[in-house]
């Protein structure tokens, strides 16, 4: 079935064609009447953007997947500002999963009011930590880019643009919900398998962002990942408990 089109942003800006990321002054045009034609990229000869007309389950599976396509749709062609409050609930589900784990390995059964509130204030400190290692893993992957790359990061603009495109791009981190209410002898694998997935939306986010290789990406994932834990040893040095 046909999706909702974007009517209101026909007029704005450049669109990117999915297919080639070539520029386009527009995604379809309206001849009235009901009667739509999607517009010709005139570097590709494809449809600008096929994403459109479909529904948005088909482009979120597409996504899933990790076509560039559906990200480029999604990041271009699409106005969607849920990047914020889509990364809090992912730092809120890995720190209740660490906040969970915490209270799985502690023994201790008092149900005293002062046992209750230390055990609210670990969760917090969850959260403050995977705050902590996904900020210094985005401030490797952007330092690292920034070096690699610095055509590529000019503006504050792309900046954003990028912070945008890796923030949408950890909503795999969603699934450590599921993967801890049912809870069976796989869940580890299965934390594993989702820290991975999130790491290739990660590149893909990147690769699609800057048109680049896919090697880049992984490179600059590679040393956010090395930053993020040489921060997180620097606090432990300190004396912090992380």
């Amino acid at each position: 079935g046909r999706g909702v089109l974007p009517r209101a942003m026909a007029a704005l800006g450049a669109y990117r064609c999915i297919e080639c990321n070539g520029e386009a002054t527009e995604l379809y045009r309206d001849y009235r009447r009901g009667v739509l034609r999607i517009s010709i990229c005139k570097s590709c000869q494809k449809p600008v953007d096929k994403y459109i007309e479909y529904d948005p389950v088909i482009i979120l599976i597409n996504a899933v997947l990790c076509k560039a396509q559906a990200y480029r749709h999604i990041l271009f062609n699409t106005k969607i500002n849920i990047h914020g409050k889509l990364c809090v609930f992912c730092l809120l589900c890995e720190a209740y999963l660490r906040w969970l784990q915490l209270q799985d390995s502690s023994q201790n059964t008092d149900p005293d009011d002062l046992i209750r509130y230390a055990k609210e204030w670990d969760f917090y400190r969850m959260f403050g930590i995977a705050s902590l290692e996904q900020t210094s893993f985005f401030i490797g992957i952007f330092i690292t880019l920034w070096w690699m790359t610095p055509e590529m990061l000019k503006t504050k603009s792309d900046f954003i643009l990028l912070l945008k495109a890796l923030l949408l791009s950890t909503y795999g981190k969603l699934l450590l919900i599921p993967a801890v209410i049912w809870e069976h002898d796989y869940t580890p694998l299965c934390l594993a398998f989702i820290k991975v997935f999130v790491l290739i939306s990660n590149s893909q986010a990147i690769r699609v962002t800057l048109n680049l290789n896919r090697i880049l990406p992984w490179f600059a994932i590679f040393f956010g990942l090395i930053f993020e834990n040489g921060v997180v040893y620097l606090f432990q040095i300190m004396g912090w408990d992380v």
